[in-house]
């Protein structure tokens, strides 16, 4: 009786959630939802709560940044760089991002601002309904505020790395949502990291679950990391990086390359649920192809030619396909492109290869150079090759970002918003056609611009 109880309120929390999520779609452009998520009813109940979080992440992996579908971050972003080529044709795909075309009425950038607002909107829903709840534990209050404070800060870190000026959005104040003002992106990065420091201080390092699906402490410290080093605080990126690879007993770096993208890895940090029985990522769907002409995506052959010899990535992670006459490469970091009789795979958003190329970039730029090359030799080695030959610290870095380059090709637009942070965008991507020096920001959608006169100027270019 007790698990029938259960199950007939899951299932009916399920329903207001998803009639909440319909509702608040333009949250910041229309009239205030009529919704039961903020109900305080849903959040005097662990169950209904926790339900109330977890089901912002099932968001997330459907649609907006951290989706592998096609008109996701990954995608979107390795077309617009040079990781990937397009082969998708039409206004609602990647092809205006391959040609650096882009228009501020484009359907894929509107819909990424939409969905992670409204991912945003539902995280302030829970952070509001923990804080005035009565009925919960503080242990529990705490977690599920931890995790929605990180999954704030993500999304706002996203948006700002793509529009630059954004809006951070911490209430679900329709009046005060709907005439909201963008804000430098130094405001931006010290709104991030207060909200990452308060969820590292409320989330526990003990995973609730045996799939790493809730992030824990070191989820939220690995993305504080990449922050502090995106805003140039190195020794507290270094710092932060270190504490996530101290956890030795919950992270090791696989050996075996073929096994660091099963939903099982040692070396993911946090991963995404595909969310049903036997279903596996949108990434392996999006990437994998098994006769050319591909009819989504390839790498680019320019990407393909930067590993080195006897390098296992290339190996492990990349594979050729050939019609004989013409030759095409995808990415094979996930092996499955659909379902199968148990899920194997996973969508890993944070691993720990990052943290220690993280932490060898922060110590190079620290001058602790011994230090930084031996992070960045554990992942050389890792992948078969030799230690390094760079030797200044300029070296070092160059040898860092081809790494990282190397490393986390077609994972949520590192390699451009790398280009981006370090200033070479116009120098890697000035021959792309259709490049221009105004290209390192997306135009914000015109219909948000429309409604919401407080978000002008629209971003130089467009």
């Amino acid at each position: 009786m007790k698990n029938q109880i259960k199950k007939y309120r899951l299932q009916l929390i399920m329903v207001i959630l998803a009639v909440t999520i319909q509702a608040c779609d333009d949250f910041v452009t229309v009239d205030a939802p009529n919704s039961q998520l903020t109900t305080p009813a849903v959040f005097e109940d662990a169950l209904t709560a926790t339900v109330a979080l977890t089901d912002i992440y099932a968001k997330m992996r459907e649609n907006g940044f951290l989706s592998g579908r096609p008109n996701g971050f990954t995608c979107l972003a390795g077309a617009y760089s040079d990781e990937l080529i397009s082969f998708e044709v039409g206004n609602n795909t990647s092809e205006s991002f391959f040609n650096n075309a882009l228009l501020s009425t484009n359907a894929s950038i509107n819909t990424l601002w939409r969905n992670s607002y409204n991912q945003i909107y539902a995280a302030n829903a829970v952070i509001e309904g923990v804080d005035n709840a009565t009925a919960l534990s503080e242990e529990v209050k705490n977690q599920i505020k931890g995790e929605a404070l990180f999954i704030r800060a993500l999304l706002h870190f996203q948006l700002m790395s793509v529009f630059g000026d954004v809006p951070y959005i911490t209430t679900t104040d329709y009046n005060q949502n709907s005439t909201v003002e963008r804000m430098d992106t130094e405001q931006v990065f010290q709104q991030l990291i207060s909200d990452l420091e308060n969820a590292v201080s409320r989330v526990n390092i003990t995973y609730l679950d045996s799939g790493r699906i809730r992030p824990n402490k070191a989820a939220i410290q690995a993305l504080l990391a990449r922050v502090y080093l995106y805003h140039g605080d190195y020794a507290e990126a270094s710092n932060m990086a270190s504490a996530v690879l101290n956890e030795t007993a919950l992270y090791q770096l696989e050996q075996n390359l073929d096994e660091e993208f099963l939903k099982q890895s040692s070396a993911t940090i946090w991963q995404l649920s595909p969310g049903a029985t036997g279903a596996n990522t949108y990434e392996g769907n999006s990437f994998i192809f098994f006769t050319g002409p591909p009819s989504k995506f390839a790498l680019t052959a320019e990407l393909v030619a930067q590993f080195e010899n006897n390098d296992l990535r290339k190996l492990h992670w990349v594979k050729q396909i050939t019609n004989g006459s013409q030759v095409w490469y995808h990415a094979y970091k996930y092996k499955k492109d659909m379902a199968t009789p148990s899920s194997v795979e996973n969508s890993i958003v944070l691993r720990l290869a990052e943290q220690y190329l993280i932490r060898a970039e922060a110590r190079a730029k620290q001058g602790e150079l011994i230090g930084a090359k031996e992070d960045l030799n554990t992942i050389r080695q890792r992948a078969g090759l030799p230690n390094t030959l760079a030797i200044t610290a300029e070296e070092i870095l160059t040898a860092i970002q081809q790494e990282r380059r190397l490393e986390l090709f077609t994972e949520l637009g590192h390699r451009f918003l790398d280009l981006k942070r370090l200033g070479q965008l116009d120098t890697v991507l000035g021959s792309k056609p259709g490049w221009s020096n105004t290209d390192q920001l997306w135009p914000l959608p015109q219909a948000e611009m429309d409604a919401n006169p407080f978000l002008v100027p629209q971003n130089p270019g467009y």
